[in-house]
């Protein structure tokens, strides 16, 4: 967990308590490397917003902005991703990344993977490992409480084969499967294809491995640190077939297709000594 005396734990109450007067906000959370202990000089502040039955308008986000002391530099009102808004914090230089969230949208995405077992072409699990690592820092009525106590559920076998019978097929076994799209990409020398299909093919690839390992997916950022230094079964010589796949990837006339049937390769022999081939 986050250490209260830092600068960005602070930041983030300060921001917090402006927040947490308003009607429709239902709870509010701290996530990203400030709770799951990997921050670095360049981390931001991720703060969770959970709304209830109305969204906040732009015009008092603008206001709360102000009132924190402003920004070196701000982008408010941004929905490319989901609503959010995203400033450099005036006085310390800290990068704020605020997220709303609806609270009973997020709690159909915890209870559909912990209690339905649906499963989502990569990143599964990521809300999931969201919501159990995030510490709380407005629940006045104790709904996060409860979704966190939900997300502290072992890992449900049924998940875990769901999750790698969806998404392994599109690995390379169907017509349509990355590998296929990449192979093509390569005979028509199209990068940027290439590396399009090429991050697709890796999007199923970690959620077939972290749910292998039976560990929630943390998301886009430092997979490879995060599957070397946490994942208790990897598939022979991860290390060098990725670092093979990502070096050939620049260079599509070398063996960047001998390099990934043999990642691909490594990870079927783990299915199978799993039993899941």
């Amino acid at each position: 967990m986050s250490q209260t005396n830092t600068p960005h734990f602070l930041l983030a109450h300060k921001l917090a308590g402006y927040f947490a007067k308003l009607p429709q906000v239902e709870a509010i959370a701290l996530g990203g490397s400030q709770t799951s202990g990997s921050p670095d000089a360049t981390s931001d502040i991720d703060l969770y917003v959970y709304t209830r039955g109305a969204e906040i308008p732009l015009s008092v986000r603008q206001s709360i902005l102000a009132q924190s002391g402003g920004a070196s530099t701000a982008n408010l009102g941004l929905t490319y991703w989901g609503p959010g808004d995203e400033w450099v914090d005036a006085a310390t230089g800290i990068e704020v990344d605020l997220v709303y969230f609806d609270a009973d949208w997020m709690q159909q995405q915890i209870n559909r993977v912990i209690l339905d077992h649906q499963p989502s072409l990569g990143y599964t699990t990521c809300f999931w490992h969201t919501c159990r690592h995030s510490q709380s820092l407005h629940d006045p009525q104790g709904w996060f409480a409860s979704l966190q106590t939900l997300s502290q559920q072992p890992y449900p076998e049924p998940l875990r084969t769901n999750i790698i019978t969806y998404n392994h097929p599109v690995l390379r076994q169907i017509i349509p499967s990355y590998f296929n799209q990449i192979e093509k990409a390569v005979n028509r020398q199209d990068l940027v294809s290439l590396n399009h299909r090429l991050a697709a093919l890796f999007t199923s690839y970690f959620d077939i491995l972290f749910a292998v390992n039976r560990l929630l997916h943390p998301g886009e950022k430092r997979l490879l640190h995060f599957a070397r230094s946490r994942c208790r079964k990897l598939p022979v010589d991860f290390d060098s077939d990725m670092e093979q796949v990502m070096t050939a990837s620049a260079r599509p006339q070398t063996d960047l297709l001998l390099h990934l049937t043999r990642l691909l390769d490594h990870l079927d022999a783990l299915l199978e000594a799993e039993k899941f081939m």
